[in-house]
């Protein structure tokens, strides 16, 4: 399988960011790409009021994503916000292609380092999975990365890729967290983990330096179910097409059977 890390900066104009989904999409495509992995909060940047944006999932912006995805014929995964009760919006991950069609809303959500994404965001409830081209992908939204229990259910559903897409938060140790959990939740559960970040909006800016909302750091990366990096982006929005050979996950499952020695 060929897979796109689309690594971009989101601005506060869903259109504006619903045409820079369309262009990285289109240029994947063109390269050959069969999953097409934007990041979390895609269609509008944290910092934003999100309510008044969100969007239902047969709403102009979600439908926008599936007539891009039909013309260029791939499966796109990409956050936006839906309405939620009480005011609040879920994290949504769209998945939509050819045949393809469900979302996952974000299970864990950040309430850490002094962000509270709670009083905003309602957490879903379902693992989500879906196949493309034959391949069992799990689905998961940045805060989620810290969550083992996740990706080893996606792979007790089949899955021998997982996706993560986020816009992880800058900070003391931020990056290096995130280079360690990319990698530690790969491993946990041998799949390979195709992880998308929103570039750094100020790539000037000192990564150590917390932001007022989680903007992305970039770095987005593929890594293989032994743990391994496979491909790495740095912090500016960049286009990647990488090659997933999904076998490779059953010949890692064989050599080190951590799913099979779980004891709880």
């Amino acid at each position: 399988m060929r897979i796109a890390l689309c690594q971009m900066t989101s601005s506060t104009e869903p259109k504006e960011n619903l045409a820079q989904v369309a262009d990285l999409v289109r240029r994947a495509a063109a390269e050959g790409a069969r999953l097409v992995v934007l990041p979390e909060a895609a269609m509008v940047c944290f910092g934003a009021p999100l309510g008044p944006l969100a969007e239902p999932l047969d709403g102009p912006w979600a439908e926008g994503v599936r007539a891009v995805a039909r013309e260029a014929g791939v499966t796109v995964i990409v956050g936006m916000f839906t309405p939620a009760p009480n005011g609040r919006v879920a994290n949504t991950l769209l998945v939509t292609g050819p045949g393809v069609e469900t979302s996952y809303d974000k299970i864990h959500l950040y309430d850490a380092f002094g962000f509270r994404e709670s009083e905003t965001v309602a957490p879903g409830e379902q693992v989500v999975t879906v196949d493309v081209d034959g391949v069992r992908v799990g689905l998961a939204t940045c805060y989620d990365l810290r969550f083992p229990e996740l990706f080893r259910a996606h792979a007790d559903a089949g899955a021998t890729v997982s996706v993560l897409a986020a816009s992880w938060a800058a900070g003391p140790g931020k990056r290096d967290q995130w280079d360690l959990l990319v990698r530690a939740r790969a491993l946990d559960a041998t799949v390979w983990l195709a992880a998308v970040d929103q570039a750094a909006p100020d790539q000037d800016a000192d990564p150590e330096a917390p932001t007022k909302a989680p903007t992305g750091v970039g770095h987005s990366a593929l890594i293989g179910p032994d743990g391994t990096v496979r491909a790495r982006l740095g912090d500016a929005p960049e286009l990647l097409v990488v090659e997933v050979d999904t076998a490779e996950t059953e010949r890692i499952r064989q050599a080190v059977a951590v799913l099979d020695n779980r004891r709880m």
